[in-house]
């Protein structure tokens, strides 16, 4: 379903909705499940009050064992200790801009704005977006590295709009390199340091980049070795689509123009998109400034013409006569990844080490003990 007939069948519902009380009746009601995040709203009467204002939104409630296993993630605490704006941003990123019931969401993926708007974390025009899908009798929100927030009781109307219950905290997507890290995708992390890119593709707004896995690297690995500074560059701007959205429900039979300058070749088959001889193996990492495809092999600026055969068994090689190595090129100094790698649909893992209670709940106290002198609905 387009996100212009979501839209519209959301904002029925709310029109027609009955039974709306307000934002802490109906948080209160459902009790059992939500009184983590209720103790933690009335702490904070001004941004209660400024959430209860709120209208025609539709609110992820974190459950009870969702804001537990908040408090065992030491690496929200090291972000809101590291970034104060986080505290914000993690609010924001729960309220959705529009009135969505479960019956609105459908199996076709739809890309729903957010309140959250701070180009740090949302360099995207109309607010950060969260993906919504329904898969049989569940439906999932989808945020950053692709974590998966199931919805576990729906359809809590207030006068705002509506509350769902979800049984995981959403990840507000961060920046290309660091979610390249997360997604096992080192070789791109590397890759882009080499070539000095990483400063511009932060920077730059609304991008689509189609991503290679480490192995996809690896299989080229021969012709990588011999490259210049500015034939790598040209190979990864050849990944990079500027002032573009293009979240895979949205991706058409056609072509786009990429940051080189070339062509590349879309087609879609089955439901699965190919890039020029490139399959999408991960589809819709969702970053800072865009959305992230993973393919399963490295594009050729030279090549493109290049089309997919999604029906043959293998694809023209692109870059014809390059051998594969043991080691993925351009992983020397990457950091290494502390996350369950987004690439296999994962969510990013949760560290218990240490002192971890004790580090994310004085976190978790900065989180809403700072939130109502920050946020800005």
């Amino acid at each position: 379903m387009k996100l212009q007939s979501l839209v519209a069948l959301a904002l029925s519902g709310y029109a027609t909705a009955q039974s709306r009380v307000n934002l802490t009746a109906a948080l209160e009601s459902e009790n059992s499940t939500l009184s983590e995040l209720s103790g933690l709203l009335r702490a904070q009467p001004s941004l209660l009050r400024d959430l209860g204002r709120l209208r025609n939104v539709t609110i992820l409630a974190p459950s009870n064992d969702a804001i537990k296993d908040l408090l065992n993630d030491t690496a929200v605490a090291r972000m809101v200790e590291n970034d104060p704006s986080s505290v914000a941003a993690i609010l924001q990123y729960h309220v959705l801009n529009g009135t969505y019931y479960a019956s609105n969401i459908s199996d076709t993926a739809a890309f729903v704005p957010t309140l959250l708007t701070n180009a740090t974390y949302a360099n995207v025009t109309g607010g950060q977006r969260v993906e919504a899908m329904a898969m049989g009798d569940t439906v999932s929100f989808y945020s950053g590295f692709r974590q998966q927030s199931n919805v576990t009781k729906a359809d809590l109307n207030f006068t705002g709009g509506v509350i769902h219950i979800i049984n995981k905290v959403l990840a507000v997507p961060k920046n290309l390199s660091d979610t390249a890290i997360a997604a096992n995708l080192s070789a791109v992390a590397g890759a882009l340091t080499e070539s000095k890119l990483v400063t511009n593709l932060t920077n730059e707004r609304n991008i689509t980049v189609f991503a290679p896995s480490n192995s996809a690297f690896a299989n080229i690995g021969s012709v990588l070795s011999n490259l210049s500074e500015s034939d790598l560059e040209s190979i990864l701007k050849y990944h990079v689509v500027n002032n573009t959205l293009g979240y895979s429900s949205t991706l058409k039979n056609g072509s786009l123009t990429t940051s080189e300058g070339e062509k590349l070749n879309i087609v879609v088959h089955n439901g699965t998109v190919w890039v020029n001889e490139a399959k999408v193996i991960v589809p819709d990492v969702l970053i800072a400034n865009g959305v992230v495809h993973v393919i399963d092999a490295v594009l050729n600026p030279d090549k493109p013409s290049a089309t997919a055969n999604p029906t043959a068994s293998t694809q023209e090689a692109a870059f014809s006569g390059a051998s594969s190595v043991s080691d993925i090129p351009f992983t020397s100094g990457v950091p290494e990844n502390t996350n369950t790698a987004a690439a296999t649909g994962l969510s990013p893992s949760t560290s218990t080490e240490g002192a971890a209670q004790a580090t994310a709940a004085i976190a978790l106290g900065a989180l809403f003990g700072g939130a109502a002198l920050v946020m800005n609905f």
